[in-house]
């Protein structure tokens, strides 16, 4: 019996391969071609059609890398061809395919002569309808070919010159394949259609049901009826041998899956930015065709950034998706401007990602998305459940958790409670893909995969090819249509998400709940690849906080005209640079190029709006006034205020000894040993030494960092085993200087890291109560992870690590694989470990990544405690020259340090004092009575209408009261959602000009006042 079955599965694989896939298009036709390169970057199809087509040979090398050749098809149709029962006419386009993986190599998309697209065309999507050329058995139209170079190299994650165009070179790297007229024959394609989902649905079941046999005889009893000489003839039939059992109903009890059409287009990785514009375009117009087809064919896209491109550059095809979108098939999901990383974003760019989202697809579609959509990043902090909430929407949807190294999820469907208690309705599609083709193998393995059967009954499957692009195929839909009611598989129904999220949430009651973030065990080197896209987010973020801070002050101060839109223009081009492959640092050169570009360019636009608004509202004058963007006072200046600052306070003493320093502002002292090492730090207030004994701080560490896999995206556990503790200084010197908040005293620190040259300035400022440290590296390693560590006298058994709106606790002790597999974690501005009475807050200025261990010492049994600040790190894949150059990154360290000493060391470090002269001070528009209630965001209101928005959080952990005035004429308050709509916030009393609060740990708070 087994050798039985597994020859007619050896037959039917050859009769697929060598008798039906033949048949389905039995006569073909080659075209007449000619084309037109274009000379550099992708030019406007109406631009590219006025250019001379010259004759092209099929078969031809074309397409140096990242270059577009634009291809123009002519001939005519065969009188006698699709006018038979069954059959019908189509250009098949092969523009040279490697293999047929597509959005990782060459694609194409057609156009009419008028300048509207018509499909795309990629390896498994290769025809073009005649009926869609507009009518008649002429064939003229126009096919844009992009010669984009596999760079996925079948996932070796070898170093490649590609990811450049400096460096890609000009060989063509395609050659063009078989362009013709062809005649369908859509009873073969039907029967074949019928065959793949019978052989996999057979190849999944256990080979003792009888279900598995029944579909083995049926298949046996095609083959024979079929003459393999008259494949068109005989496929009637054939499909008929096949009917009986493609009838068989589902059992009652069988999972049920919702699919969802999708495409996951990643807005840059492997491609630039420009390259993505086009290949939303192919997805797209492949998705509306497909529509067209299938009135039932429903297509979930998220990412308003990629709709907005479509608005820009291709308005027709937008349109087209307008009216999808009315019919229900085009269907906006997530609600975020793209679908960004989590884990490094400040508190307002996530609350802006949704903003900008959101409203776009209410302002363009009508659409109010209640779902958050991010299935392919890198993790998700534990913040933002409220902020989904904050936004107005009520789901959340990912599936990367499944790719955890580690430990499994214990639930697909469940309640997500983060930080300040919000629960958001959270479901995993247990298929464990958003690109699912439909295939048996994946349908029975969300079945099989599924851990809530006996209190759930379905979940969700997006499918359609992605991270590239391509989207859903027809394939894929005469998958789903045979497998809606089909006995031994899961019953699958095409609808949005919503669908399922609406029956999900009524079916499953009382949920699981899961409590914190939801840590990816896996690509935890995103937190420090490309150290200067990081720089650039960080710096954009906190001078969009005082753009939009001063420039309201200047507006109702001043009567200052507000700049809404070229704040939003900046808003939206730092959120498209949070995107989960560019922030994260995992894109090729070529992106994170265009991302130094766009920082630059949004420093610029933002250091302008800042000086006219700070010129408008400090009026004309020669006196010198401290900007204080910062919630917190700072140098006698008021929290988001402008005055003239106050001295610092005694000058720093210093004092020489065994050729390091001492320094001492009587605040904090610092030892610096002769090699540039922290040997000691103490604040006078608690009069606690920090380093631990025998240890130091400002302790360099290069390690090997060779992961298995996923080279800009890993840091495996392993790396710790090999390590050089930079130790060794060149030069240790003093120089003492005046600063920002009075007299400095610095010592500069020159060592090596392997090849790159660093020189490190440790600064103490007057007044001061932590210690600066600015490490200036010019990176020259390859597959190396810098670090800079302090060994800390302090016996913590957990960090606080600073997240959107609050902060998270991670253990720092390994008593479970969850807690040991977090052996890299990420940070925003600080990160902070204490015992009771005694704290050490460490901020930094642009990095994310971070390692916190604790080990017993045996001479005296006390506790140290490590914490590494992740400096640089050097992968070869997908930029082998990621990180190579200068870098400057700072951090601070701060000793007897509380949570809120914490959080104002981070905003001390990332919003630095900035000086300007006018002829008075500027009041602030808020005042707060608790500083544990921090203000995020100043800005005036969506709308136009002049009202100011604050929005605020509890930053301690606490439960905390305060009132929040306004100090300018307001007619009145009122609690805000993200998107500016009223709602009841618990916990607010809004008054004529102020509000009382009343908070839960880590509440977020929008007020708007109206003026």
């Amino acid at each position: 019996m087994h050798d039985d079955r597994r020859l007619t599965e050896v037959r039917l694989d050859r009769f697929l391969r060598d008798r039906i896939a033949p048949a389905v298009y039995p006569r073909t036709l080659p075209l007449r071609l000619s084309s037109w390169d274009a000379p550099d970057e992708p030019v406007p199809a109406l631009e590219a059609l006025r250019h001379e087509f010259t004759p092209q040979e099929h078969g031809a090398a074309w397409g140096r890398p990242w270059s577009t050749k634009w291809l123009r098809l002519q001939g005519e149709v065969p009188e006698s061809w699709g006018t038979a029962d069954g059959t019908s006419v189509e250009i098949l386009v092969d523009l040279g395919f490697s293999g047929d993986l597509p959005g990782f190599q060459c694609e194409g998309i057609a156009w009419r002569s008028d300048g509207t697209i018509i499909k795309a065309i990629s390896p498994r999507n290769q025809y073009i309808p005649l009926k869609l050329l507009g009518g008649g058995m002429a064939v003229d139209f126009y096919v844009e070919a992009a010669a984009n170079p596999d760079l996925s190299q079948n996932w070796t994650f070898a170093a490649t010159p590609y990811g450049d165009k400096a460096t890609s070179g000009s060989e063509p790297k395609y050659r063009l394949g078989r362009i013709a007229i062809a005649e369908l024959n859509r009873t073969v394609w039907e029967l074949q259609q019928d065959i793949l989902t019978l052989s996999g649905l057979m190849h999944e079941l256990p080979t003792e049901l009888p279900r598995r046999h029944e579909i083995l005889r049926a298949l046996e009893r095609m083959l024979d009826i079929m003459d393999p000489e008259d494949v068109a003839g005989t496929a009637e039939a054939g499909r008929a041998a096949l009917a009986g059992v493609l009838s068989r109903p589902a059992y009652a009890s069988a999972h049920q899956l919702v699919a969802t059409g999708h495409a996951h287009i990643d807005s840059a990785w492997l491609w630039p930015v420009r390259e993505t514009i086009r290949k939303c375009a192919r997805t797209f117009s492949n998705v509306v065709a497909l529509m067209d087809e299938d009135p039932g064919f429903i297509f979930s896209c998220s990412s308003a950034q990629q709709l907005a491109w479509m608005k820009e550059y291709y308005p027709e095809l937008f349109g087209r998706i307008v009216d999808k979108v009315r019919a229900g098939q085009f269907v906006p999901v997530g609600g975020m401007w793209v679908e960004s990383d989590s884990n490094m974003p400040g508190g307002e760019a996530m609350a802006r990602q949704f903003l900008e989202g959101k409203n776009f697809f209410l302002a363009e579609f009508g659409v109010d998305c209640q779902e958050a959509w991010l299935p392919d990043t890198f993790g998700y902090s534990a913040a933002l459940p409220q902020i989904i909430k904050a936004a107005g929407s009520r789901w959340f949807l990912t599936q990367k958790i499944s790719w955890n190294q580690v430990n499994r999820m214990p639930h697909h469907t469940f309640n997500w409670e983060g930080i300040d208690g919000t629960r958001v309705f959270t479901h995993f599609p247990p298929v464990d893909s958003y690109n699912s083709d439909l295939s048996a193998r994946d349908l029975a393995h969300a079945e099989r995969n599924y851990r809530d059967h006996g209190r759930g009954t379905t979940s969700l499957v997006p499918f359609g090819y992605g991270d590239g692009g391509g989207g859903p195929t027809r394939e894929m839909l005469a998958a789903a249509h045979r497998t809606a009611d089909l006995e031994g598989s899961p019953k699958v129904r095409i609808g949005s998400a919503a669908s399922f999220f609406t029956h999900a949430q009524a079916e499953y009651e009382p949920l699981p709940v899961w409590v914190g973030e939801m840590y990816l065990e896996l690509h935890r080197g995103t937190y420090t690849s490309q150290a200067k896209t990081k720089r650039g987010n960080r710096r954009s973020e906190h001078l969009l906080r005082e753009a939009e801070l001063w420039s309201a002050t200047a507006a109702v101060r001043a009567g200052h005209s507000y700049p809404a839109a070229e704040l939003k223009r900046l808003w939206r081009l730092v959120l498209l640079q949070q995107f989960h492959d560019i922030l994260p640092g995992s894109s090729i050169a070529w992106v994170h190029q265009d991302a130094e570009r766009n920082y630059a360019a949004v420093e610029r636009g933002l250091e302008a709006i800042i000086t006219e608004a700070a010129g408008a509202a400090l009026g004309t004058g020669n006196r010198e006034f401290l900007l204080n963007a910062a919630p917190h006072e700072r140098q006698g200046v008021p929290a988001l205020a402008a005055a003239e600052p106050v001295p610092s306070g005694q000058p720093v003493a210093v004092t020489e000894t065994n050729g390091g320093y001492i320094l001492d502002n009587g605040l904090i002292r610092a030892v610096v040993d002769a090699n540039g090492l922290l040997a000691s730090l103490m604040d006078y207030a608690t009069g606690r030494e920090a380093i631990a004994p025998g240890e130091s701080g400002n302790l360099l560490e290069l390690h090997r960092d060779t992961p298995n896999e996923w080279d800009a995206w890993d840091i495996d556990a392993f790396y710790r085993r090999n390590v050089v503790r930079l130790v060794e200084a060149r030069s240790v010197t003093l120089e003492r200087g005046p600063g920002p908040e009075g007299l400095n005293a610095v010592v500069v620190v020159e060592r090596m890291a392997g090849s790159s040259a660093v020189t490190q300035r440790i600064a103490l400022a007057a007044g001061a109560d932590s210690l600066a440290i600015s490490t200036v590296v010019d990176w020259q390693e390859s597959e190396k992870l810098l670090k800079l560590g302090f060994a800390l006298d302090v016996r913590a058994d957990r960090s606080a690590a600073e997240t959107q709106f609050g902060h998270v606790f991670r253990p720092t002790h390994l008593n479970t694989s969850w807690e040991a597999a977090k052996f890299e974690i990420c940070a925003h501005r600080w990160i902070h470990v204490a015992e009771p009475g005694y704290g050490v807050a460490i901020s930094n200025a642009s990095s994310y990544g971070h390692d916190v261990t604790r080990n017993i010492r045996e001479d005296d049994g006390g506790t140290t405690t490590t914490v590494r600040v992740s400096l640089l790190r050097a992968p070869k894949f997908p930029d082998p020259g990621a990180d190579q150059g200068r870098h400057e990154l700072q951090v601070t360290i701060r000793p007897g340090a509380s949570i809120a000493d914490a959080v104002e060391e981070g905003y001390r470090t990332n919003l630095a004092p900035r000086l300007a002269r006018g002829a008075h001070g500027v009041q602030p528009l808020f005042t707060v009575s608790n500083k544990a209630l921090v203000i995020e965001a100043v800005k005036l209101a969506e709308d136009g209408s002049g009202d100011v928005i604050v929005r605020l959080y509890e930053s301690l952990g606490e439960r905390s009261t305060g009132l929040v005035t306004a100090n300018f004429p307001v007619t009145g308050a009122r609690a805000v959602d993200l998107l500016e709509r009223p709602v009841d916030a618990p916990g607010v009393t809004a008054a004529l000009d102020s509000a009382e609060l009343t908070l839960r740990p880590f509440q977020l708070v929008t007020l708007r006042f109206v003026r």
